[in-house]
C-alpha cells in the first residue's frame, strides 16, 4: 500500500488548510486510518484516527479537538484532515498511516499499531 500525504503549506495563526492522504495499491477497505504529527524535538504524536470497531468512530487528541476533523472518502480512498482555527503550536510534518486490523477504541492513536505510512507533509503556522 502507498499512502500519499499532501495539502501542508504556511498559514497564518487562525486559518486553515485541509490535509489529504491518498491510499493506493490496495483494495482494502483498511478499518483505521489516523493523522499524526511530528513537531522538531518531539515525539510522534496521535492526532486523529477513525477506528471501525464498534462503528466508524472518530477520536481526536484534546488539544485539537472542536478544531479539526478527520474523514475520509471511500469512492476515492482518501483519508482528509480539515484543520481551523490553526495555532502555532500546531505547526508539525503529519503523517497519514493505516492499519489493516482493528484495535480498541483510542488505541487508533497510537503511533506503535501502524505499519503503513506515507511521507509526510509540513504545516507551518506563523503567529
Amino acid at each position: 500500500v502507498q499512502l500519499q500525504a499532501s495539502g501542508g503549506g504556511l498559514v497564518q495563526a487562525g486559518g486553515s488548510l485541509r490535509l489529504s492522504c491518498a491510499v493506493s495499491g490496495s483494495s482494502l477497505d483498511y478499518p483505521l486510518i489516523a493523522w499524526f504529527r511530528q513537531a522538531p524535538g518531539k515525539e510522534r504524536e496521535g492526532v486523529s484516527c477513525i477506528n471501525r470497531s464498534g462503528g466508524d468512530i472518530s477520536y481526536y487528541v484534546d488539544s485539537v479537538r472542536a478544531r479539526f476533523t478527520i474523514s475520509r472518502d471511500k469512492a476515492k480512498n482518501t483519508v482528509y484532515l480539515q484543520m481551523n482555527s490553526l495555532k502555532p503550536e500546531d505547526t508539525a510534518v503529519y503523517f497519514c498511516a493505516v492499519r489493516a486490523v482493528r484495535v480498541p477504541g483510542r488505541t487508533c492513536l497510537n503511533s506503535i499499531v501502524y505499519n503503513s505510512w506515507g511521507q509526510g507533509t509540513q504545516v507551518t503556522v506563523s503567529s
